[in-house]
């Protein structure tokens, strides 16, 4: 049976992914023009060298995402949050939102972050979404506590909506505390929360998870100082041999 549809057989490769993004654009003119915008906007990113930056003068934004479970290849974006710091002066800015994954949340998901698939179903989509953060974010390095899930998610966001690898730098306070004081035996966020006295918000909510770890990050980039450690590039190469 002949397949219809809006160019025959490039119909068929279009839904097959095998379509570049430029020719994608006949199909959803208003996704192509938010794709060119990510793309364009990671593109510029790489060329921002940051490594001889201060620790103190560094601009950051801190984030969460809530997901509909662990597989950043099965699962999805549900929430996005985040918080902009200038060293560790946490500003107004901040940003939310909630992705529409188009499925149902998992029950205990929806427990866990409070996040219904009925309102998830009225949010907005995920290159949209994915435009308002990067917009938000700027050239401006990523932080996240346990950066490994929320690089997945956004790696695999980022390819399947634009064809593109996430070119920040990212940073990690799990992996910072890990480094300060390698004899503790907890490193989640609830654990360092408690040990540093930071007060607790709502978790699993990717606003307020970010607030409280950039509460977090004020306290580990003291820390970090009193070490001797000035620039975020000599963090890194202090951070690649943790």
């Amino acid at each position: 049976m002949k397949e219809s549809g809006p160019g025959g057989g490039l119909w068929r490769l279009y839904k097959m992914g095998g379509l570049t993004p430029a020719i994608t654009s006949m199909f959803n003119p208003r996704n192509a023009q938010q794709m060119a915008f990510i793309r364009q906007l990671l593109k510029d990113q790489r060329r921002h060298s940051l490594l001889d930056t201060s620790l103190h003068n560094l601009k950051v934004v801190v984030f969460d995402l809530e997901t509909t479970g662990f597989s950043s290849a099965a699962d999805e974006i549900i929430s996005i949050g985040a918080v902009s710091m200038a060293g560790d002066k946490l500003e107004e800015e901040s940003f939310y939102t909630l992705v529409n994954p188009n499925r149902p949340i998992p029950p205990h998901i929806e427990e866990l972050t409070g996040i219904r698939t009925e309102e998830a179903a009225e949010a907005p989509d995920l290159i949209t979404a994915l435009r308002e953060f990067f917009e938000f974010v700027g050239a401006r390095v990523l932080l996240a506590h346990g950066s490994a899930h929320d690089k997945a998610f956004l790696n695999a966001a980022l390819w399947k909506t634009s064809k593109i690898s996430l070119s920040h730098r990212v940073l990690d306070s799990l992996m910072a505390a890990k480094w300060l004081m390698p004899r503790h035996k907890d490193y989640t966020l609830d654990s360092l929360l408690e040990l540093y006295g930071i007060p607790v918000l709502r978790r699993h909510h990717a606003l307020d998870d970010s607030l409280m770890t950039a509460e977090l990050w004020k306290k580990l980039l003291e820390e970090i100082g009193e070490m001797g450690v000035d620039t975020l590039g000599d963090l890194y190469a202090l951070l690649g041999k943790a």
